[in-house]
């Protein structure tokens, strides 16, 4: 049963100064978890496992392999690696071919404009590099210093490895990144990794995503809290 509604954290009064700005993809600057949980769903119901979109957007950066596992231990469904790979092979089958992309409103001129005051611009996803080259427009990727994708590390949200990794290929310290996330794994892979982060209520409540340091509603909210003159 969902908790009980909580109070969020408000934006800061102040203007926050990272040098670096990461960013997750899914739910942040591409509204794409509708897709996801649709592709989850189909993939998944000739099997006799039923998903909500709860469970997706609850899930959402974590490892592929380990979302699928759980879905099927849950319905008490026996796996094996042979298993995993169909469903999710039809998994992205059917993501392909239901998707239709759309970019959040202001998210590239956002980037654009914190790229041209010399923020270091990172991304940080659970989605495969060739997804992401089907998910966001060239354009958009080559804004990027950093890209990480889900293929790229070891241990997937909510371990801090992704978003070290990004800081790492930028050359900062984790103390002066800034992470925009959407989702519980995502915040707590950027709060381990000993970065602040504010979290975007683009798929769930508020009231569970308050383990990061400012909650907002949506990505239009943040444009002036990191630089001024990208304020729309």
């Amino acid at each position: 049963m969902p908790a009980a509604p909580a109070k969020h954290k408000k934006a800061p009064h102040r203007l926050l100064r990272p040098k670096a700005v990461i960013f997750d993809m899914d739910g942040v600057i591409v509204d794409s978890m509708p897709y996801h949980f649709l592709a989850w769903y189909e993939a998944l119901r000739p099997f006799g496992v039923r998903v909500t979109c709860f469970d997706i957007y609850m899930r959402e950066g974590e490892r592929w392999e380990k979302s699928l596992g759980d879905f099927l231990k849950a319905a008490n469904v026996k796996s094996s690696p042979a298993l995993l790979r169909r469903i999710f092979s039809a998994r992205k089958r059917i993501f392909r071919s239901y998707f239709k992309r759309r970019i959040f409103s202001g998210a590239e001129e956002f980037l654009r404009c914190l790229a041209s005051r010399g923020y270091l611009l990172g991304l940080v996803t659970g989605t495969t590099m060739q997804d992401l080259r089907r998910i966001l427009p060239l354009r958009i990727q080559g804004v990027f210093d950093s890209i990480v994708t889900g293929d790229r590390v070891v241990n997937g949200k909510p371990h801090p490895e992704p978003y070290l990794k990004a800081a790492r290929d930028m050359g900062v310290k984790p103390r002066e990144c800034l992470v925009v996330e959407n989702a519980p794994l995502g915040i707590e892979s950027a709060k381990k990794a000993g970065m602040f982060c504010i979290a975007l209520a683009t798929s769930l409540p508020a009231n569970f995503l308050t383990k990061a340091d400012v909650v907002t509603q949506k990505l239009e909210d943040i444009f002036g809290l990191i630089e001024s003159s990208c304020r729309r």
